[in-house]
């Protein structure tokens, strides 16, 4: 289960801290259905911009890592709360996005949703087959999580035998809670992050530092390990 921090290696803004996407910004202005609602002009404007700034970010050693990982297990499940796709560009296949993608798109009117990666869209961009009014593809606050990601999730957590939970300041629910339950039906919890976060005290292993650097080394054991039982 990955989040912010993954990506923030490749470029991307945090949402907080210094230098994140909310400075100078309040989240209800930008990422709410009442803003939405209120200005979508206002929104995807800065949903553009967003857009805009992730076309130069590209997956770093972190995401390739993770990708590796996927072609090393059988069964293998990717749970993200990042919207920026670079687990996707990376190689990962089996992804489930808690909080949406930012490259699609989904009309307010017939419900469609549209694969936009790279894309220019205007300020107020609408649905090639009904005219509706298009949205980004992501969660807001006060939304939802998408049904079908939030049961595939429950579901890989609920029968995971490990679980690594990697960059990710584990306050944000449900997914703060999925390693707690991942625990409880018995699996390895192993927290990858710079600093201690909630989820430290939980963790059966703590690996501080960077992704890029500890996913590639964890990925070169694992395939050792696969390759020769006895190491």
């Amino acid at each position: 289960m990955t989040g912010a921090g993954v990506s923030a290696e490749s470029g991307v803004p945090t949402f907080r801290g210094q230098g994140g996407l909310w400075q100078g910004r309040r989240a209800e202005d930008v990422a709410t259905p009442q803003a939405f609602q209120r200005d979508p002009e206002g929104v995807w404007e800065f949903y553009n911009y967003r857009r805009e700034k992730l076309l130069a970010c590209k997956p770093n050693a972190g995401h390739a890592a993770i990708a590796a990982l996927e072609a090393v297990f059988d069964d293998w499940t990717l749970i993200t709360q990042n919207v920026d796709g670079l687990h996707r560009q990376a190689g990962s296949r089996n992804i489930v996005e808690l909080h949406g993608n930012i490259w699609t798109t989904r009309c307010t009117a017939c419900c469609q949703e549209f694969d936009h990666f790279g894309d220019k869209l205007s300020r107020r961009p609408t649905c090639n087959d009904c005219g509706g009014l298009l949205r980004p593809g992501v969660v807001w606050f006060g939304e939802m999580l998408p049904p079908d990601a939030l049961a595939a999730a429950q579901d890989a957590v609920g029968r995971c035998q490990a679980i690594l939970v990697v960059g990710t300041s584990s306050v944000v629910e449900p997914a703060a809670s999925m390693a707690g339950w991942a625990r409880a039906h018995g699996a390895l919890v192993v927290e990858i992050n710079l600093e201690r976060t909630p989820l430290s005290e939980q963790a059966d292993e703590c690996l501080f530092g960077k992704a890029g650097e500890i996913l590639p080394r964890l990925v070169s054991a694992l395939k050792a390990r696969k390759s020769d039982p006895s190491q």
